[in-house]
């Protein structure tokens, strides 16, 4: 049984890159691609007071659970199933229900420290860094914390400025001279897409 292929999928928050995991996910059958969210490990915080737990910085890698990440990347890898956690932006917590996630032939993995962590990139056969400007990234950053995850416009601009944007200039902007392949402007960058999804499939059909 030949090795599935896994894509890295990284880049600044607001980049695009959820959209270009999702555009390269679209392009094939569902049962024979599966994706799997960094934003799904953060750290499980039952034992922090739910008042201290806004207070945290969640955009440092300290905040993954890159641990079981990789323990369910390596499972499907070995074509095992994994329960991918569900994670409460609002509560800041983990949920109690999980999502099954069965082994593939193609797995994405997304999320903007996946490339930071060198156990992580060891395990990806193809890197991609979505590249975008900061502008575009904050304005879209302002729209999904208000819009999805409960949040107000201050408490959203004071968290970019005092942590988002250090963080992404320390740990996330540097990873992407680990990149194979970066894209500028995200999902709009439809030939570079089709690029990567005709690479998939010279990889898959090279394993058979």
């Amino acid at each position: 049984m030949r090795k599935p292929v896994l894509i890295g999928i990284t880049g600044g928050t607001g980049s695009g890159k959820s959209t270009v995991a999702n555009e390269i996910y679209n392009k094939f059958d569902e049962d024979c691609i599966a994706m799997i969210q960094q934003d799904s490990y953060y750290k499980d915080q039952s034992n922090v007071p739910i008042e201290d737990r806004s207070k945290k910085n969640y955009d440092h890698p300290d905040a993954f659970d890159n641990d079981l990440l990789i323990e369910h990347l390596n499972s499907l890898l070995n074509f095992k199933a994994v329960k991918k956690p569900i994670y409460n932006f609002e509560l800041h917590n983990r949920e109690k229900d999980f999502v099954n996630v069965d082994p593939r032939e193609i797995i994405i993995v997304e999320g903007i420290m996946i490339l930071q962590d060198p156990r992580l990139r060891e395990l990806l056969d193809i890197k991609i860094y979505v590249d975008t400007d900061a502008d575009v990234r904050i304005i879209r950053r302002i729209l999904r914390d208000i819009n999805e995850r409960g949040r107000t416009v201050d408490s959203v601009i004071n968290q970019y400025l005092n942590i988002v944007r250090p963080m992404h200039l320390q740990f996330v902007e540097p990873s992407k001279r680990y990149a194979d392949i970066i894209i500028p402007e995200g999902g709009h960058n439809k030939v570079a897409i089709d690029m990567m999804v005709a690479n998939i499939k010279h990889l898959l059909n090279k394993s058979e």
